[in-house]
């Protein structure tokens, strides 16, 4: 990203209510904040939607690994719109496996397992906006 590239991205912002993005391209992570951090946290919990949860949304066990979202984006189950997803529930996954994407400012992200395990939840309906934090899967650890 060059700095023109980062000027142009300030620019857009300077007429938006946005408080705080974030994009990355690959090693290179840009991180833009507004205002006092006490003031970014609530701002940044409202809108986001309530998504209508599986009901296994509870807190996770302790030998369960909840993959949480990096970004604020788009949630993406497979590479494309006519591919396999990723990985399904009951699938055997292992540290570093490509769990999903999520979509922040046309950049694709790809999101991986920091556990291997048996997935055990998927939290997100495929397409559907996440947020920061957000949780996406639960890892039954071994």
């Amino acid at each position: 990203m060059n700095l023109k590239e980062i000027k142009e991205i300030l620019e857009l912002l300077k007429g938006s209510d946005v408080t705080e993005l974030e994009v990355a391209r690959g090693e290179n992570v840009l991180k833009v904040r507004r205002g006092a951090p006490a003031e970014i946290r609530p701002a940044a919990a409202p809108p986001q939607p309530p998504q209508a949860a599986p009901a296994k949304e509870t807190a996770p066990k302790a030998n369960v690994k909840e993959i949480v979202s990096p970004i604020v984006g788009t949630f993406y189950r497979a590479p494309a719109p006519d591919a396999s997803p990723f990985v399904e529930v009951g699938a055997r996954v292992t540290k570093g496996q490509v769990l999903c994407i999520v979509e922040a400012m046309k950049i694709m992200n790809q999101i991986e397992s920091d556990a291997t395990g048996t997935l055990a939840a998927i939290l997100v309906e495929n397409a559907q906006p996440v947020a920061y934090g957000q949780p996406l899967f639960h890892i039954a650890t071994d």
